[in-house]
């Protein structure tokens, strides 16, 4: 943590008002900015930022960030008040009582993925709760700590006997079913999990969560095929393995699997602190249609991987919650903008039009809110590669056929959704009004990838 947030720049704010307590944490940074850059011209820029969008969470945390040219590639300063801040950002009933300042240099590509992890981490309300509950400085460094390694208070009961059993027997089974890859889903545990033994070795690991902060692997000892690597994906319901095909998907499309892979899956009921389900999946079999001419084409050329995990992220909650209490259905068209930009008109004036690049990214985690708001109107959102949301409300208007096996009782969203992403080489993301099935279309070919949610709280 000390490298990019060295004690010093955790403190207690003196000032009062929100601008203020910007410009005090700036100060703090000094030494890290570029040569003739101020801190006053800093703040003027983040508060430009924050009139376009807001930097304050759901909570009473305020995130400002910004990209400039820097000595390091971050630089973070954190400051608390707990009286809250006048002038806070947001809802001016529930003040702003912590801030986490996030620069980054302007040539660092990692930017929004950092700044989304950062994001959810701050949005998780017991984590919240236990920073403003601190009493001491040391305390709340201690906090901040915590959440800028991503590692949550508690400690699940991962290493029990009959955990390591299941543990120890799922790997017996991979390697049996000649699996490559032994994938956890760790929401079985409420808490963070720290193995007290090592993950079996010679088997690659993927850890499964929806707690996208959770990327601390501190206690998993390295396999002689590296690291873990972390799948994000929402729950939508306490049942076994319900990120399962999600999860596979997005492995796929960041190249942790290959099509014609087996992988070995040990998962257990949502938040049950045990494993009681061990699955062998042939990655062949369980896409059959998507996989089976093409190979591993499953993401479009120029789309970033993280762009479609986003996008499957918030059509996922969108088809678990709904908006206001109402069912809605969307249609999220990914590709190359020029190709999609062809088959695509304007419905309604575009609400994305003016706006920086920077501003409109999907992987920027302040576009939820705004997506989510959006997808009300009719139409389609069109999202570049990159993630730069070039339009809402749009028509699409392909007219190529979709697959001859399109599931009966599809409306014409999917029938939609399907021709682009056979006309346009794009892939598309349907939140279905009616049922909240989420599907994915790729060449024409549809996808489930949520059933109808059982928990549905409309």
């Amino acid at each position: 943590m000390n490298r990019f947030l060295p004690p010093a720049r955790v403190i207690d704010l003196k000032s009062d008002d929100y601008p203020s307590a910007l410009l005090e944490l700036l100060a703090f940074c000094s030494d890290s900015l570029g040569k003739g850059v101020s801190g006053e011209e800093i703040l003027q820029d983040l508060l430009r930022r924050e009139r376009a969008i807001p930097a304050r969470l759901d909570n009473s945390v305020a995130l400002p960030h910004l990209r400039l040219p820097l000595k390091k590639k971050y630089v973070f300063a954190v400051g608390r008040r707990p009286g809250g801040l006048v002038g806070s950002p947001g809802d001016e009933d529930k003040k702003v009582t912590i801030v986490f300042l996030f620069l980054a240099s302007d040539k660092e590509e990692t930017y929004h993925t950092v700044l989304a992890t950062l994001a959810r981490a701050l949005e998780e309300k017991d984590v919240v709760a236990r920073l403003n509950a601190a009493t001491t400085q040391r305390e709340f460094r201690k906090g901040i700590a915590a959440v800028f390694k991503g590692v949550a208070t508690r400690t699940a009961p991962f290493a029990t006997r009959f955990n390591q059993l299941m543990l120890r027997e799922a790997a017996k089974i991979a390697r049996g079913a000649k699996c490559s890859s032994l994938m956890l889903f760790m929401d079985a545990f409420a808490g963070v999990v720290r193995p007290e033994h090592p993950v079996p070795g010679g088997l690659k690991t993927i850890i499964v969560t929806q707690r996208g902060y959770e990327q601390s692997l501190e206690g998993f000892t390295p396999t002689p095929a590296g690291q873990p690597d972390i799948i994000t994906v929402r729950a939508f319901s306490d049942r076994r393995l319900v990120q399962l095909r999600s999860a596979l998907l997005v492995g796929l499309m960041r190249g942790i699997f290959l099509p014609n892979e087996r992988v070995c899956c040990l998962g257990g009921l949502l938040g049950s602190d045990k494993f009681d389900i061990v699955l062998v999946v042939d990655l062949a079999t369980e896409f059959p249609r998507v996989l089976s001419s093409r190979g591993n084409d499953l993401l479009p050329a120029g789309v970033k991987a993280e762009v479609f995990e986003r996008a499957l992220g918030i059509a996922t909650e969108l088809a678990v919650e709904g908006r206001e209490g109402r069912p809605v259905g969307c249609i999220l068209v990914i590709g190359n903008r020029d190709k999609i930009n062809q088959f695509v008109k304007p419905l309604i004036l575009n609400p994305f039009y003016g706006y920086s690049e920077e501003y409109r990214n999907i992987l920027n985690p302040f576009m939820d809110e705004t997506v989510k708001e959006l997808s009300s109107i009719d139409g389609a959102f069109i999202i570049n590669g990159d993630g730069v949301i070039e339009s809402a409300g749009s028509m699409l208007t392909a007219r190529e056929q979709a697959t001859d096996l399109f599931p009966g009782g599809l409306g014409t969203r999917h029938a939609a959704a399907g021709a682009i992403s056979v006309a346009a080489d794009c892939i598309t993301i349907v939140v279905s009004s009616s049922t909240g099935q989420v599907t994915l279309f790729r060449h024409g070919e549809p996808l489930t990838l949520l059933e109808s949610p059982a928990n549905r709280r409309l």
